[in-house]
């Protein structure tokens, strides 16, 4: 048993050192291949580490020129009614009789509805009776102050008196005009809500008046274009199931900008003598601003996102360098450059994922 575990021993020993000798032997054979190895990675390993392939990417650029440009703002806006209003009644009444029909042109002071008035009449006949009586009644203590018959402080409270009742009447007179439902303009009317009987108060909406010719459109902006719109600015615009350009001025302009949207309210009047247009439909608008001979616009695939800042790569030398740029206004392949590039430069439009700050590229096509 002893002379087998030493022979166990031995022979390990014997393979230990064989695999020694063979380990030095394959590295004296493979040291003449080192300095070439070095040599490789020290002509071309800082580029392969920044082209990650040993060769500089391949990408296609965009050489920026000016060109002219015609300035448009779209938006999506709503048309409005003019004029419009809820009639109520200002007091509480049974209706005795309707007007007016449902969906028809009416001019202002128009009487539509007329409430019970019965009782006020009622009042005001009452009134006009007892201030003929202290009319009279004045004129013979008049008479009597004349001869001493009578004090002026009696005169003077039969004189109040007829002022009061005049005063009462007035009142009542006002209360009758309460009764009747008149159209605050000319304007087409809506549909009726009520009907003769009904017993009708402040909050009833017994039907609605609009003014439709003119009609206004709202719109809204985006807030870099509030110093380059004006009121009486044209506007364009098209609606639902309608290939018209309807056209129209601006006359308003909010002075606040919406903190929510970042936006500037803007309201046109719009004519609409034929009353093809109807108040709240959805208008497509587009305010043309001033041309601008000198515009930049670069493919928009140029473009990079980000959360803070738009960037686009910039050929710097043969290698990429990024720059922070602001844009404008888009169409289908293009967006303006509104600061950040210069006429001359060379953007890179393909390829902007693989590329790094400071490394080398080459041209596929230059446009």
């Amino acid at each position: 048993m002893r002379n087998k575990t030493t022979r166990l021993v031995l022979l390990f020993l014997v393979l230990a050192v064989a695999g020694f000798f063979i380990y030095k032997l394959a590295a004296k054979s493979n040291n003449p291949k080192e300095p070439a190895a070095a040599a490789t990675v020290g002509a071309g390993g800082a580029g392969a580490a920044r082209g990650g392939a040993g060769r500089p990417i391949l990408v296609d650029a965009y050489v920026v020129n000016p060109i002219k440009l015609d300035e448009n703002i779209e938006a999506s806006g709503t048309l409005q009614s003019n004029e419009e209003v809820e009639l109520k009644p200002e007091i509480t009444g049974r209706i005795t009789n309707i007007y007016f029909k449902e969906g028809v042109k009416v001019g202002k002071g128009t009487l539509l509805i007329k409430l019970y008035d019965g009782d006020i009449l009622a009042q005001i006949r009452k009134l006009e009776l007892q201030q003929q009586l202290a009319k009279t009644t004045l004129s013979r203590q008049q008479q009597l102050l004349k001869i001493n018959g009578i004090s002026q402080q009696d005169v003077d409270v039969t004189s109040n008196q007829v002022s009061a009742y005049s005063a009462d009447i007035e009142y009542n007179r006002a209360q009758l005009q309460k009764t009747e439902i008149r159209a605050p303009f000319s304007g087409t009317l809506g549909l009726r809500n009520v009907s003769e009987g009904a017993i009708v108060g402040p909050t009833t909406i017994m039907t609605t008046l609009q003014q439709l010719d003119p009609l206004k459109i709202d719109f809204a902006s985006p807030e870099k274009y509030k110093n380059a719109i004006h009121k009486g600015d044209p506007v364009t615009f098209t609606v639902a199931g309608d290939t018209v350009k309807y056209r129209g001025s601006i006359y308003a302009i909010d002075p606040k900008i919406d903190l929510a949207t970042r936006s500037v309210k803007i309201r046109a009047l719009v004519p609409n003598p034929t009353g093809r247009l109807f108040p709240g439909s959805f208008a497509k608008t587009t305010i043309q601003l001033k041309d601008n001979p000198n515009a930049i616009m670069i493919p928009s695939q140029a473009v990079i996102p980000g959360t803070r800042f738009k960037q686009v790569i910039v050929a710097d030398s043969g290698k990429a360098r990024f720059v922070n740029v602001e844009t404008g206004i888009r169409n289908e392949s293009s967006v303006q450059i509104t600061d950040g590039l210069q006429v001359g430069d060379t953007v890179i439009t393909t390829g902007i994922l693989q590329l790094k700050p400071g490394m080398p590229f080459k041209y596929n096509k230059v446009q």
